[in-house]
């Protein structure tokens, strides 16, 4: 069976209430409170990334897709490594928007209207049921007018849903992700899109791998 965005696999529907509770909750296991909990800090890696793809691409709005709570822009210093100082992480890419979507958090809900110049996705797709990530894909491609950047964590989570089961429930090699990717590529020729799918041994290996491809 093919799944869609308005017919979603069940497991996917099960995986949105698990993390509705993860938000509410927290993750008890590691002893984080419900703000802790997906606080939206696995963009911040990515900020120098995502500010080369928007000068090369002059986008002015980004959608960012699973946002988690949103913290990561709030108010706050950033230092960029060689580079310098700003208030925000919005005020270091100079942009005029950021517009957050997550399903499992009340709060950025709603599915986003029209589309962005920019969309980035991290710590999102491999916490994906496998036979939704097509659908998935398609629809963070269906948002953006100018480019893409996804990260992908290809091992276990350090986090665990309320029923034990690992957070990471789509484990795949970069080849996997690369087909996918060029698949809903090819429908939006004039999107450039990056990604960089990341894997490690252990959760004790601060030096994790990273693999990147891109494509217009």
């Amino acid at each position: 069976m093919i799944f869609t965005r308005h017919n979603p696999s069940p497991r996917y529907q099960e995986l949105t209430v698990l993390y509705r509770r993860l938000h509410s909750e927290g993750e008890q296991r590691l002893g984080l409170s419900a703000d802790e909990t997906y606080p939206g800090a696995s963009m911040l890696p990515h900020a120098k990334r995502i500010k080369a793809l928007i000068d090369s691409t002059g986008a002015r709005t980004l959608l960012d897709y699973g946002c988690g709570k949103g913290y990561q822009y709030g108010p706050g210093k950033i230092a960029i490594p060689g580079e310098g100082t700003w208030d925000g992480v919005i005020d270091y890419w100079d942009v005029d928007e950021v517009c957050c979507y997550d399903p499992c958090y009340a709060r950025y809900s709603n599915l986003p209207e029209g589309t962005f110049d920019g969309v980035i996705s991290t710590d999102v797709l491999e916490h994906c049921p496998e036979q939704d990530v097509p659908w998935i894909v398609a629809e963070i491609f269906g948002y953006a007018t100018r480019f893409v950047f996804a990260s992908v964590a290809c091992y276990p989570a350090l986090t665990t849903l309320p029923n034990g089961e690992n957070a990471h429930c789509t484990v795949r090699p970069l080849e996997w992700w690369r087909a996918l990717f060029g698949v809903a590529a090819r429908d939006h020729p004039g999107v450039t899109w990056k990604l960089l799918v990341e894997a490690h041994g252990d959760h004790e290996n601060a030096a994790a791998r990273a693999q990147q491809v891109s494509g217009t």
